[in-house]
């Protein structure tokens, strides 16, 4: 079913780059579309079956790292869904069942390696988000230990800031920030220790939490294509940028053809929209040693 069809009666009290939030009533219905964004803009062009590798790849993850900390999932599985959901075919294998947890307003950021806006900021000033890495390090290098850098969480568009260790503290105290950070290092390292067992190497991600009855839970999405950057073990190259396995295809190619960045974002051609998709799929038959179907 087209995403156009996805309308559901239920109130939506959020509607993301990519994923759309309803309010059942005691829980919330997080439904992964087919849309994707880059540099903060969503772009017009749909991938289809994003959403379903996005969900399928976050319940694989939510229960792998359960241990280490619980997460918001009530249920992922469209048969277990209410029959007030089950007439809508589209959320099958793209949704969740979530508790109503309370967002805490912080990006969680962990680098493994150096990529992205980390090695634009290493390459002026040997630091990234203020912290002091060696010397010597090149684009995509590993970095001796992960470093938590934790980023604001901006609403309306507005682009998420890197902040310090010390304003997360400001913003969330002393406790919440430790757990954060203590929590997000731990879930890096059995992730990529994983990931390298299966030849690709989870350079960075991004991992959000919330508050529900005063704990500290796991919530959104995880280790997806969307919030991390997959690189292939096989094809891994110290000092140059790595073909990834999730969206930094399109942000290179809305590079490439000079997009401003400013609204409206561009439509993707066929191929670069069927790369994408082949990249996506790539990340989770690895990474799960399951084939999407």
């Amino acid at each position: 079913m087209a995403e156009n069809k996805e309308d559901i009666e239920f109130p939506l009290v959020h509607k993301g780059k990519v994923r759309n939030v309803y309010d059942l009533g005691q829980s919330y219905l997080i439904v992964a579309t087919d849309r994707i964004s880059a540099f903060d803009h969503i772009i017009p062009t749909l991938i289809p079956n994003k959403g379903k590798i996005l969900h399928k790849l976050s319940m694989f993850w939510f229960d792998f790292v359960k241990d280490i900390i619980p997460n918001h999932i009530i249920t992922g599985d469209f048969d277990s869904f209410p029959s007030t959901l089950k007439k809508y075919e589209y959320l099958k294998d793209r949704s969740m069942i979530v508790k109503k947890a309370k967002r805490v307003d912080i990006e969680c950021i962990v680098r493994g390696y150096l990529a992205g806006s980390g090695w634009k900021e290493y390459k002026e000033s040997q630091t990234v988000c203020g912290i002091k890495l060696p010397k010597g390090l090149k684009e995509s290098s590993k970095i001796s230990e992960p470093i938590f850098t934790p980023s604001s969480k901006e609403e309306g568009g507005k682009h998420d800031e890197n902040i310090s260790f010390e304003e997360t503290v400001k913003r969330v105290g002393i406790k919440t920030a430790e757990n954060l950070k203590n929590i997000s290092l731990s879930l890096y390292k059995r992730v990529n220790e994983y990931a390298i067992s299966k030849g690709i190497i989870l350079a960075d991600t991004k991992l959000e939490f919330g508050f529900y009855n005063d704990k500290l839970l796991l919530i959104d999405e995880i280790f997806t294509p969307d919030s991390s950057r997959f690189w292939e073990i096989g094809v891994y190259k110290e000092g140059q940028p790595q073909d990834s396995l999730d969206k930094q295809y399109v942000r290179d190619y809305l590079e490439n053809i000079k997009w401003d960045k400013t609204s409206p974002a561009p439509m993707l051609p066929k191929d670069v929209v069927d790369k994408t998709l082949a990249k996506y799929i790539n990340a989770y038959e690895k990474l799960t040693g399951r084939f999407l179907v």
